[in-house]
């Protein structure tokens, strides 16, 4: 497989030049997929710079990149302290993260992540886990899957979608992608059927991977990581993501207003680069579709004290 074939890495010169800061720094890329980003990030670095990539799918492996500044790591981001911290790092220059699904995973249908295949239920980006989206749909009772398709689909028809997934199951499992978008095609709002598979398979994907929990995550270890003027680059590609994003950078929290101290500075770690985020331009857009709905947003670490 080649590496362009596993993923087109979306804004990649913008989001690699606001990353790099320093030729000579440490950056870590935690969704390495098919190393676009990587190979940029190593091109503007010397020969005193290191590039670590994370990524807990196993067909991510493959794309390790040949280079003494690199180090592939097989793990998911939310274990990017302690990862770092055993090879020796204790600060980073830089961060980058390119959330969601790959191209690979989405056109690679025994992955189930698409609603274009007939494959077995699954979605999960960590294949060796247990919880996959069969387990979702087949065994999840009816509070848990009004809170993920609320939550995490922002669906309208809530009602009607989980007494639809109920009352099918009880006859058969729902076994496959294929079963259940025939199943959601007898709900869909007319007119807006992609829209609305494109929900559901977003929240039961994202519940699945347990992905707005380990963005959080990787935010706050962020901030402990970064040193002073390095920089954080993240690429979201739905408003769940860019939510939890945006408010880390501007408030240093994912709810409610940003803290200020006694004579009225913000208590944040963050500053923004840029005020509004970044999208492709229309020439991005038409070469890579996936790419549409991406925002890129670059901060930079303020002086702040991490480890109280």
């Amino acid at each position: 497989m080649r590496n362009d074939d596993y993923h087109v890495s979306v804004l990649l010169n913008t989001s690699v030049e606001g990353l790099v800061v320093d030729p000579s720094g440490t950056y870590v890329d935690v969704t390495f997929g098919g190393g676009g980003h990587s190979r940029k990030i190593l091109e503007m670095l010397d020969d005193q710079g290191r590039l670590f990539g994370f990524d807990q799918d196993a067909d991510a492996a493959k794309n390790a990149l040949d280079d003494p500044r690199f180090q592939f790591i097989a793990s998911n981001f939310s274990y990017l302290t302690n990862f770092l911290k055993v090879n020796g790092v204790k600060e980073i220059d830089g961060l980058i993260a390119d959330l969601g699904v790959s191209s690979f995973q989405f056109d690679e249908e025994s992955r189930g992540f698409s609603i274009r295949s007939n494959a077995r239920l699954d979605m999960r980006m960590n294949q060796s886990q247990d919880l996959d989206a069969f387990k979702v749909v087949n065994s999840y009772d009816e509070e848990d899957l009004y809170r993920i398709f609320r939550e995490y689909g922002e669906v309208k028809t809530l009602r009607k979608l989980v007494e639809a997934i109920l009352k099918r199951r009880t006859e058969n499992k729902i076994e496959t992608t294929g079963e259940l978008v025939d199943l959601l095609s007898g709900i869909a709002p007319r007119g807006k059927e992609n829209r609305f598979y494109a929900q559901v398979f977003q929240a039961i994907r994202i519940e699945v991977n347990d992905e707005m929990q380990v963005l959080r995550s990787l935010l706050e270890q962020s901030a402990k990581m970064i040193k002073p003027g390095g920089r954080l680059v993240v690429i979201s590609y739905h408003s769940l993501e860019d939510r939890l994003v945006k408010n880390f950078i501007k408030k240093g929290k994912f709810q409610g207003e940003v803290e200020k101290d006694f004579f009225g500075k913000e208590i944040k770690p963050f500053k923004e680069v840029i005020r509004k985020p970044i999208v492709p331009n229309a020439e991005e857009m038409e070469g890579n579709t996936r790419s549409r709905s991406a925002k890129l947003r670059i901060a930079e670490k303020l002086e702040w004290e991490t480890n109280s």
